[in-house]
């Protein structure tokens, strides 16, 4: 943990604030991460003295609460005014965005009641809801919003080293009961087991009073400080795992030379850049000394750093960003895509709000839904028919995607429309598209394009998916009436509830399907994705235009695959075809998009609003190519002539299976799954494959007793992979119980055409797939062509 010889002094207000008496110490700013400055910024100052502002949930709900940034400059601490309230706080690493102004349902609500450049919105990560706050003046507003941003910024900019610091000194403010700064060793122990630490204690306690004694001239009764902590913690936590392999190639067993560094480049990591290039770049960016670095050296820290890093992680840095032809026609990329995106929780009951579409948007998604309904004062609304979820304003609904959609990504937005509503409203719908969205909805045909458009051609546009009268020709040429006769809406999600499923006396209910009118000048806004009902393959390969979306239930997109697999792939290497979740499904559960992607389903929908194994599959394979949102299809999947069939992938020109190998050979830092105090992970780690049938398999390792803190395993687990270009690889770890269902711990999910070889680490995600520093497996991958594949059995 580096010291800061700044330092600030600041007067607290808040006597009941248990984490401070009014000083901002230099140690203590020693923990606020790399090269944060106090001394001098207004803005944090102000947050460390500490503000009143006003926390909003509702137009009703609106409480004063005093917020203040902790010492540590990473925790946000609040309570209520009254005396005797208990208090609340929240990491700043939490923290994904402020939105400034109105730019929340809530804050809208109060619009009325407080100005814009008063409030502002955080928001945090994963599924957790927003905090929408007004402060008392304009300048104490943006006092927070900067001071955030920046701490933000910081914590965004942090090196591994830095976050496990950050890391440790937060669990040791957490152990630290009485606020002295100092623990002894009963603190110490009790730390660890916070940790998921449970080591020998006679051991600890060695090293402890090792450490005591080095520190002598400093130390008071046997007790460490923070920083202390931090160096008898890593006395605690050598990597065996990772001194071993550097050992193997240093030739002194001290340092690696650029020579020894270039050998474990080639034969380890398999890397393709220049070895003599690559390694000095690594020697320069991750080596922590300059007598090394003047050496042209790594020393063991170096190789640690750079092994911790995004370079020395499972995933290929050339994969991140957007690498991927992006000129192809739409139908030949799979599309991130979101089912009942103005949910927040289940289809029956739960809320629905245009946060849903905003932080879908912000995670990448392209297609969102929209059920439109007539609502009163002739504004349509938004919700899930025939239940009891919440409504919203259509026009709200199109403002967000409007202000949200290219924020993350540039490439084409699709709102897939359900439409329910009367001709009046329809007219009203068409209106809102066209005023709030102006140029940036695509109205006409692109010029000199025949066929489908690419993600490129589309840039900066949103596309309607909805139905449409007549086709291309006859709308643009003025041959329509201004209203025609026909189904509004073919997705019409009905609930079929199967006798068998239910016992003998259940019901079993569908909504009923009516002709409903389609105005004009909603129809006009339709352009390449007119919905429409799907009869054969047979009658799409003879009669389908290329603009003709078709929608399949997740049972029903089986049903094909099961009957006619290559023909499913034939057809989608031509048209867009979009899948959603049963209506059994009022969880808002999801289905495994894996199935969907194997028939080559561009646009597979699902439950953004639901963590679990569905979101890890989507979020793993949209994490490549800069998280725009489209991933192209492997070639034989686009090529009509191919004739893929993934029920047999065998018969494919081209076929080359491989053999996947994995050793996992340790976790750092597992957290705690348990809220008991003394429980301890016992931690397995299971890796799935997912892709075509053939293809679907898992392993685990054994697990480790009463250790989530640096379990070790060299587990080998080995895999064939027959399709290679559409396999996900999935490492889940989880707390075994030989009682009952094991508990999950953390996941990663990933293509296998994005995996490194060699030694990696994987940087683990909770269910709701956000980062759970400093969590990581450590392995050791290999990829190899199989050269027999009749061999195969």
């Amino acid at each position: 943990m580096q010291r800061d010889s700044s330092s600030a002094t600041v007067s607290g207000t808040d006597q009941d604030d248990p984490a401070t008496d009014g000083r901002v110490t230099g140690r203590r700013m020693a923990s606020t991460g790399s090269g944060l400055r106090i001394q001098g910024d207004d803005n944090l100052q102000s947050m460390l003295v500490g503000t009143v502002m006003r926390k909003i949930k509702s137009r009703s709900w609106k409480k004063q609460r005093y917020f203040k940034l902790q010492e540590d400059c990473t925790t946000i601490w609040y309570k209520s005014k009254k005396a005797g309230n208990t208090h609340s706080t929240f990491s700043v690493s939490d923290v994904e965005a402020i939105r400034e102004g109105h730019q929340s349902e809530v804050l809208l609500s109060i619009a009325d009641e407080f100005p814009a450049d008063r409030c502002f919105t955080l928001v945090f990560r994963g599924r957790r809801g927003n905090l929408d706050l007004v402060a008392e003046s304009v300048e104490e507003a943006q006092s927070w919003i900067r001071g955030m941003k920046k701490l933000i910024e910081n914590l965004e900019n942090m090196g591994e080293r830095e976050k496990l610091d950050q890391w440790i000194g937060d669990l040791f403010k957490k152990a630290d009961k009485n606020k002295d700064g100092r623990m002894n060793f009963k603190e110490v122990r009790d730390l660890l087991k916070m940790m998921n630490v449970d080591m020998n204690e006679h051991h600890a306690h060695r090293l402890f009073t090792v450490r005591v004694f080095e520190m002598a001239d400093k130390s008071q009764s046997g007790t460490l400080e923070d920083d202390e902590f931090v160096l008898f913690y890593k006395m605690l936590t050598q990597r065996e795992d990772l001194l071993k392999v550097f050992q193997d190639y240093s030739a002194d067993g001290q340092k690696l030379s650029q020579s020894d560094l270039e050998d474990f480049l080639k034969e380890e990591q398999l890397e393709e850049d220049d070895f003599q290039q690559k390694a000095k770049q690594l020697i320069e960016h991750y080596e922590p000394s300059d007598t090394a670095k003047l050496l042209n050296a790594m020393t063991f820290d170096g190789f640690l750093m750079y092994l911790g890093s995004s370079e020395g992680s499972i995933f290929n840095p050339r994969r991140r960003g957007v690498f991927q032809d992006m000129s192809q026609p739409l139908c030949h990329y799979f599309i991130s895509s979101s089912h009942n995106t103005y949910l927040m929780e289940d289809q029956l009951r739960g809320q629905s709000s245009v946060e849903g579409y905003i932080r879908a948007l912000n995670r990448g998604c392209r297609c969102v839904e929209v059920d439109c309904w007539d609502g009163a004062n002739g504004e349509p609304i938004v919700y899930h028919g025939h239940t009891f979820t919440s409504k919203i304003l259509f026009k709200d609904v199109v403002s967000a995607v409007g202000k949200y959609a290219f924020k993350v990504s540039e490439y084409p937005v699709i709102l897939s429309i359900e439409n329910h509503c009367s001709i009046e409203q329809q007219r009203v719908m068409a209106q809102h598209l066209n005023h709030i969205l102006g140029d940036k909805l695509l109205k006409t045909t692109l010029d000199g394009k025949v066929g489908l458009p690419s993600p490129e051609d589309l840039k900066g546009k949103i596309l309607l998916k909805a139905k449409k009268i007549g086709g291309l020709e006859e709308s643009f040429n003025g041959m329509v009436e201004d209203s025609l006769t026909g189904e509004a809406s073919d997705e019409d999600e009905v609930a079929e509830i199967d006798k068998d499923n239910l016992h003998r006396d259940s019901i079993r209910c569908r909504f009923k399907k009516t002709k409903q009118h389609l105005s004009k000048e909603l129809s006009d806004c339709v352009v390449y994705c007119k919905s429409v009902h799907f009869s054969s393959f047979k009658h799409s390969r003879i009669h389908s235009k290329f603009y003709e979306v078709t929608s399949f239930t997740e049972s029903k997109a089986r049903k094909h695959l099961r009957d006619a697999a290559a023909e499913f792939v034939h057809h989608n290497s031509r048209q867009l075809t979009r899948v959603y979740p049963s209506g059994f499904r009022t969880d808002s559960s999801n289905f495994n998009p894996q199935e969907m992607w194997n028939a080559g389903c561009q646009i597979v929908a699902l439950n953004f609003q639901t963590a679990g194994e569905g979101m890890d599959m989507n979020d793993g394979l949209f994490s490549q190519n800069g998280h725009c949102g489209y991933v192209l299809k492997p070639v034989f999947m686009r090529e009509a002539a191919k004739r893929f069939d993934p029920e047999m992938p065998q018969n494919q020109d081209g076929y080359q299976p491989v053999i996947l190998t994995i050793q996992v050979i340790s976790g750092q830092q597992l957290p705690k799954v348990n809220i008991k105090e003394d429980s301890i992970v016992d931690p397995l780690v299971r890796v799935e494959i997912h892709g075509v049938p053939i293809d679907q398999a898992k392993q685990e390792t054994r697990y480790i007793e009463n250790n989530g803190f640096n379990p070790v395993w060299y587990d080998t687990l080995r895999f064939t992979v027959h399709t290679p270009e559409l396999a996900m690889v999935r490492f889940v770890v989880e707390d075994y119980d030989k009682t009952s269902k094991n508990d999950f711990v953390g996941q990663y999910t990933l293509p296998l055409s994005c995996m490194q070889q060699g030694y990696r680490h994987i940087h683990l995600l909770s269910k709701d797939g956000t980062t759970i520093p400093p969590s990581s497996l450590f392995v050791h991958i290999r990829i190899t062509k199989l050269d027999k594949p009749s061999s195969l059995s």
